[in-house]
C-alpha cells in the first residue's frame, strides 16, 4: 500500500456527473487502500485546511454519488494568479499537504483548475515536496483542448437538445394566435458547443432550431431580424437559440451586464435570450417568449446521457490510476477512435496543453449562412447524448439523490489569513 493521502477538490461550475467522476475516484483510490480527503468548497477548502474524511461514507454512499448533480463536496470560482503574484497562497496550499501527508492532488474542473494543478505540482517540485497533482475534466461548455469532449457536456446537450424540441412543440401548437418567436439561451462564454447540441433537436429546413447564434460567428442585428422575419412568414414561428457569449463585429459581448467582472475576472453576461426577445419585439412586432435555463441545463441529472456518465466515471478513474503511477501534471482526457459505431477510449495529456487553453467550434461544424450546425456537427453531437443514465426514484416521484454527510479533518496549522 503505497503512504500518503489523496485530496480530491471540485472546481468551477458543477455538473450533472462531476459527483460521479467523485464517485469513481473515492472507489478506485479504495481498491488500492488509499486515504482520501476532500477539499470542501475547492481550492478554498484546501487554503482554509477544510477537509472532509470520505472513510465515513458508506460503499453505497459512495456509489450513490454517481447519480446525484452538484457538488457533493462543494465548489467554488477562485483563480489563483501566477507563481509570483499568489506565492503566499501557493506556499500555503503545500503546508497544508505536508500536514496531512498529501501526496496525491486531483482537481476537478476546467481550464482554470488545471492551470492551477499545473502551478501547484511546479511549486511542490521548486520545494522538493513529493506531490503528484492530475486534472480531472469537467465543463459543461466542452472548451477544454486536447479531450474530443468533456465530461459535463453530454449530458448539458442533451438536456438542451430535448428542451428546445419540447418547446418547439409548444410554440407550433400555439403560433396562429400567440407567441410566433422563442428565445432559448444557452451557456457559453466564447465556445458555441451547448448552443450547438440544440441543433439535434431537429433535422429538416424547417424543424426548430431555425436559427442558433453561435459566439465563433460575429452577430449581425439586421441580419438576424431579417432572418426571424423570413422563418416565421415561412414555417408560422421561428425558434431561437443563442449562445450567452455571442459578440458584435467590435468584439463586444451583446449581453455585457454592465462590464462587471466574476471572480475569474471573466466579463458578467446577462441576458441574452432577453435582450434578442426585445429587439424581435420592436422591430418585428411579433410576440416574443425567451428562457433561460441557467444552473437548470447543467444540473438536470434525471435526464443525463449514459454516455457523459460512463466518461466521467472513466476520467475519475484514470486519474487515480496515473496519480498512483506518479505521472505528474498530466490529465485524463477522451480520445474519439470512431463515430459510428461511437468507440472512445482514455488518453493521458500534459497540463500544459490544456490550462488556459480553449477549443472553439470547427468552421466545419457551423453551416455556411452563421445559423446552424452541419452533418459533421451531428455526427460529433449525436454519440455524446445517446443513452439514458435515470437516477433511483421515490414513492414521492421524485429522484433519490445523495445527501453525504462527511467528518471534518482536525486542522493541525493556524488559520488562514488570506
Amino acid at each position: 500500500m503505497p503512504a500518503g493521502t489523496l485530496l480530491y477538490a471540485q472546481s468551477g461550475g458543477v455538473t450533472a456527473v462531476i459527483n460521479a467522476s467523485a464517485s469513481a475516484v473515492i472507489q478506485t483510490a479504495r481498491t488500492r487502500k488509499i486515504r482520501v480527503l476532500a477539499a470542501r468548497n475547492g481550492i478554498l477548502g484546501a487554503l482554509r485546511e477544510d477537509l472532509l474524511d470520505t472513510a465515513t461514507l458508506s460503499t453505497a454512499d459512495v456509489r450513490a454519488l454517481a447519480h446525484t448533480p452538484g457538488g457533493a463536496f462543494g465548489s467554488c470560482r477562485l483563480k489563483l494568479k501566477s507563481l509570483d503574484a499568489d506565492r503566499a497562497r501557493y506556499e500555503r496550499l503545500l503546508e497544508v499537504f505536508r500536514a496531512h501527508d498529501v501526496r496525491w492532488f486531483l482537481y476537478n474542473g476546467g481550464n482554470d483548475s488545471a492551470d492551477t494543478a499545473l502551478k501547484v505540482s511546479q511549486l511542490a517540485a521548486e520545494f522538493g515536496y513529493p506531490l503528484t497533482c492530475v486534472g480531472v475534466p469537467k465543463t459543461i461548455d466542452n472548451d477544454l483542448a486536447v479531450t474530443d469532449c468533456c465530461p459535463g457536456f453530454g449530458s448539458a446537450a442533451k438536456y438542451t437538445a430535448i428542451s428546445v424540441r419540447e418547446c418547439a412543440l409548444d410554440v407550433a401548437a400555439m403560433a396562429e394566435t400567440s407567441t410566433r418567436v422563442f428565445v432559448y439561451e444557452a451557456m457559453g462564454r466564447h465556445a458555441g458547443w451547448l448552443a450547438a447540441a440544440a441543433g439535434l433537436a431537429g433535422e429538416g429546413k424547417d424543424d426548430a432550431p431555425h436559427i442558433i447564434l453561435f459566439p465563433e460567428r460575429a452577430y449581425d442585428e439586421a441580419d438576424f431580424l431579417a432572418k426571424v422575419d423570413a422563418v416565421v412568414k415561412r414555417v408560422g414561428y421561428c425558434v431561437v437559440v443563442a449562445s450567452e457569449g455571442i459578440r458584435r463585429a467590435d468584439g463586444s459581448f451583446v449581453a455585457d451586464a454592465g462590464g462587471g467582472k466574476d471572480s475569474f475576472g471573466h466579463t458578467q453576461l446577462g441576458g441574452v435570450a432577453s435582450h434578442l426577445a426585445g429587439r424581435v419585439k420592436d422591430a418585428l412586432g411579433y410576440k416574443v417568449h425567451w428562457a433561460l435555463p441557467d444552473y437548470l441545463q447543467r444540473s438536470a441529472r434525471h435526464i443525463a446521457s449514459k454516455t457523459d456518465l460512463e466518461q466521467a466515471m472513466a476520467a475519475g478513474r484514470a486519474a487515480v490510476e496515473c496519480a498512483l503511477a506518479g505521472q505528474n501534471a498530466v490529465m485524463p482526457v477522451i480520445v474519439r477512435d470512431s463515430d459510428a459505431p461511437y468507440r472512445w477510449h482514455i488518453d493521458i495529456a500534459p497540463l500544459e496543453q490544456i490550462a488556459n487553453h480553449e477549443k472553439t467550434m470547427p468552421k466545419g461544424f457551423i453551416r455556411k449562412d452563421g445559423y446552424g450546425i452541419t452533418a459533421a456537427a451531428r455526427r460529433y453531437l449525436s454519440p455524446l447524448i445517446a443513452g439514458e443514465a435515470f437516477p433511483p426514484f421515490g414513492d414521492d416521484g421524485l429522484p433519490k439523490y445523495a445527501t453525504p454527510k462527511l467528518a471534518s479533518v482536525k486542522k493541525k496549522l493556524p488559520a488562514w489569513k488570506g
